[in-house]
């Protein structure tokens, strides 16, 4: 019987992986395009992206929330929280958003305070590292220590150097061989 990340990977390459010709953010082409938006609020899928990312971030110590720039990080947030509550790992999420409210609080990063707790930035994928990047900006502002990036599926598109030329650790739970594609 297949494991949780053997059933990721069969989801994202049956219903995540695109053939054709496509513009990345970084504007570059690309003959492929993974879109995992489209498995990561599917009820059979979220909870394998939940209990394969709480394994890749299982040995990054100290860590108390997880979240990132919201879209792409908000359901992936959520999945590792409801992982780590059903194992008895308590995680919590957050979201940043790319500007702060212009009202209410005036807040960027929403949900339970990061200040002074180490935190991971999460990201279904990363193509340049920018977004991972800006919502390490608010979250430093705010106070949050930045433990590490992790992303779903890594590119290959320059994000892990980006990332660790600033100086975060990055971590992927799956690359493009995994999906059985080529950079």
């Amino acid at each position: 019987m297949p494991g949780a990340r053997e059933e990721l990977i069969a989801h994202i390459t049956e219903k995540a992986v695109f053939h054709g010709d496509f513009i990345l953010t970084s504007g570059k082409q690309a003959s492929f395009y993974v879109d995992l938006r489209r498995v990561s609020l599917d009820h059979r899928v979220a909870p394998l992206i939940g209990q394969v990312m709480l394994d890749l971030i299982a040995g990054v110590p100290g860590v108390s929330a997880v979240g990132g720039l919201t879209m792409g990080a908000d359901p992936i947030a959520a999945a590792i929280l409801h992982q780590g509550a059903a194992r008895g790992v308590p995680l919590d999420a957050f979201v940043v958003r790319k500007e702060p409210k212009d009202h209410g609080r005036g807040r960027q990063v929403e949900g339970p305070d990061v200040a002074g707790r180490r935190v991971i930035v999460v990201e279904d994928t990363s193509t340049t590292g920018g977004s991972p990047l800006k919502a390490i900006a608010a979250l430093e502002k705010v106070g949050a220590e930045i433990a590490a990036v992790a992303v779903v599926v890594d590119r290959a598109t320059g994000a892990r150097e980006v990332i660790e030329a600033a100086g975060y650790p990055y971590l992927a739970a799956l690359d493009l061989a995994d999906l059985g594609l080529e950079a």
